[in-house]
């Protein structure tokens, strides 16, 4: 079943420009009245992982925010690391650009190195110089109809935000018609949710959010997608800035 989808990369649009050799302005200061919706506690004394000295825990201090200083326009999106180095986002938030902002959970700002982009899916992998707090573990499979799932990310570029809500099944992707079928959850995302991890109620990854529906579902990379364009030495090549 098909469904009018849109992508989730936040922008704020910086007026008329003569070309990549001007930048956009500053994007305003991040928020910090901005109240996470659907908390999920994942304290030890709820069976979640260890806090670090500053309250999160491995989940929440994987999760990066991204910022994307193009050539007319700022957007902002999320991500997450894989491993030390590693993080993994969407095609679109990275495109076209001129600089990579990344920040982490407590505000740090990360170095970015080489960005590679998916021909297939909207996926990419950023690779940082400075090593990521937290990375999580990989599902062993893809989710089921009526799992839960947890989204972790940045709405709006804005503070860092946990969401719930349960897989709805899967779908054929309505933006990318070569990638096959994705899936559908109720987890509530926003612009600037792009590139987030969804997980199970283990806190392990089963997918990457990337676009929302007409209706306020939100539609994910699943796992196995993202594993398999892992594995595989061709689907990636470096992104092309602006």
């Amino acid at each position: 079943m098909r469904r009018t989808a849109r992508l989730l990369v936040g922008v704020a649009l910086a007026g008329s420009l003569a070309g990549c050799g001007v930048l956009p302005p500053l994007p305003d200061p991040v928020p910090s009245d901005i109240v996470p919706t659907s908390p999920v506690d994942l304290s030890p004394a709820a069976g979640g992982d260890a806090l670090s000295p500053d309250g999160f825990d491995a989940v929440e201090r994987m999760a990066v925010r991204i910022r994307n200083v193009g050539c007319e326009e700022l957007s902002t999106g999320s991500g997450f690391a894989i491993d030390e180095h590693t993080l993994i986002t969407n095609k679109h938030v990275v495109s076209d650009s001129k600089d990579l902002e990344v920040s982490t959970y407590d505000g740090h700002d990360i170095t970015v190195g080489a960005t590679s982009t998916a021909g297939l899916a909207d996926l990419a992998v950023v690779r940082t110089t400075d090593p990521l707090p937290s990375h999580p573990e990989l599902a062993k499979a893809d989710p089921e109809p009526g799992d839960h799932v947890t989204v972790v990310g940045y709405p709006a570029g804005g503070e860092l935000t946990v969401t719930e809500g349960e897989v709805k099944g899967r779908t054929r992707d309505p933006l990318n018609a070569n990638l096959g079928e994705v899936l559908l959850t109720d987890a509530p995302v926003e612009p600037g949710s792009s590139g987030s991890a969804a997980l199970d109620d283990k806190g392990r990854v089963i997918g990457v959010v990337y676009a929302k529906t007409a209706d306020d579902n939100s539609l994910l990379v699943p796992l196995s997608t993202l594993q398999e364009m892992l594995a595989d030495d061709t689907a990636f090549t470096p992104a092309s800035g602006c």
